[in-house]
């Protein structure tokens, strides 16, 4: 089975070439990384002290590991803890966000050399992998060495569900190689069991991402926004390809039809490779408005909307809202963490895609936390979404019931980090 993988793997890769080719030429994109990537990693990871290697695939599930990161060095002084990431962006936010790792890389290539390169240079005791990256070639060697590979905060989304349990008869091997799956819900935990994993080896432990703290702010944006804070600032986070032009027209809607005109938008794409193409939409829209990186003081205090073209910065800038929109909602994405914007005590709406945050979702409706938009059509969702944030930025006692409701769901639901550190440590005082 594993020589077939890693077979098809490198075909892919062949495959795909020109198109990394492409990316690295014209975007800059993997550049950096990809020495890293086969196995190459700087001789500072190297250490003869022991180390935990945490993999965290892109900025959602690095920001999640910050409190898990800050109890492992609590808890294991002694111990060295190394990050790594698949995308850029979440090695970016990882080394800029995660002051507790002693260093930082990237997630080798599913290759046996590639996977060996990078285990030889951290000699792990010990691998968490958040939440749900699972690479066969992986699990085998870090199996074959004893080393413990723990899922933390785990979750199995319905595509990837489904998908696994089409070929379930090879999943299962990569599922009993992982030590411990700590579960994020009963849901999740049952589709490990489903999919190989021991019942022994599974737990249900809950959410980490309840356990993230308010992010620091940035001082210059800061001043920036405090500055223009004289009228209503909404922020539209982590938007996709195709919601943009909605949450556009619905801003429209809101200062033409409910006099509203003075309320700020803040768009923050998801992905920096769609800054330059949300300014193009921005522009087409009539609306002024600045970039981030662009933000002085000298800024207009008229400006309409501000695109938020950086990395980072997003969870630090939601206490400014006075109400947030969150993204990949309105298509079918499966949605993006509600938890940053319920931390500041700010309003919260979502579109009816939520898939990805099923359960955390859920919890906040039944709590009167929050708003789920119901409209399936553009046309309907525009007006939807446009009547919400009115509402919103109009009634004052509900826009403030549905913040206390979302901080209250939040503290209602935190601990997760201090379970999975109870696992891990049995883990770590077996080595």
């Amino acid at each position: 089975m594993y020589v077939l993988y890693s077979l098809t793997l490198a075909i892919a890769f062949c495959a795909l070439l020109p198109y990394f080719a492409y990316q690295a030429l014209v975007n800059r994109k993997y550049v950096g990384s990809v020495f890293q990537r086969l196995g190459r990693l700087p001789v500072a990871l190297r250490s003869p002290n022991p180390a935990i290697w945490v993999h965290a695939v892109s900025v959602g599930e690095a920001l999640t590991a910050i409190p898990l990161i800050e109890s492992l060095r609590t808890r294991f002084p002694g111990y060295r803890v190394i990050v790594s990431t698949t995308t850029a962006t979440g090695q970016a936010v990882a080394k800029s966000r995660i002051a507790a790792a002693d260093g930082f890389c990237y997630f080798p290539f599913d290759w046996r050399f590639s996977v060996i390169g990078s285990l030889d240079t951290i000699r792990p005791s010990l691998v968490i992998l958040m939440e749900s990256e699972l690479w066969p070639n992986f699990l085998r060697t870090c199996s074959d060495r004893r080393i413990p590979v723990v899922v933390a905060n785990g979750r199995i989304s319905d595509r990837s569900f489904a998908r696994s349990m089409r070929f379930r008869s090879l999943v299962q091997h990569v599922y009993r190689q992982v030590s411990y799956f700590a579960m994020q819900s009963e849901v999740d935990a049952e589709r490990a069991r489903l999919l190989g994993a021991r019942p022994e080896s599974i737990s249900v432990c809950g959410n980490m991402k309840y356990d993230v703290s308010e992010a620091d702010t940035a001082p210059v944006v800061d001043q920036i926004l405090q500055d223009l804070s004289s009228v209503p600032l909404v922020i539209a986070g982590s938007t996709s390809a195709g919601e943009e032009e909605l949450i556009l027209a619905a801003f429209a809607t809101l200062r033409r039809t409910h006099g509203l005109e003075k309320t700020r938008l803040l768009i923050a794409p998801r992905h920096p490779q769609r800054f330059d193409e949300v300014a193009r939409l921005l522009e087409a829209s009539g609306l002024s408005y600045v970039r981030r990186l662009s933000l002085s003081p000298e800024t207009p205090a008229e400006v309409d909307a501000i695109l938020l073209d950086s990395i980072g910065e997003l969870a630090r800038l939601y206490r400014y809202a006075a109400v947030v929109f969150i993204g990949g909602s309105l298509v079918p994405k499966g949605g993006h963490n509600i938890l940053e914007a319920a931390l500041h005590g700010r309003p919260i709406v979502v579109g009816p895609f939520m898939e990805n945050f099923r359960e955390m979702t859920q919890e906040f409706l039944e709590r009167k936390a929050l708003v789920q938009l119901r409209a399936r059509t553009d046309r309907e969702l525009v007006v939807e979404l446009s009547q919400a944030l009115a509402r919103i930025l109009t009634d004052k006692a509900w826009a403030s019931r549905l913040s206390v409701n979302a901080q209250a769901a939040v503290e209602a639901n935190r601990g997760a980090t201090r379970r999975h550190v109870a696992i891990i440590d049995r883990f770590i005082m077996s080595t």
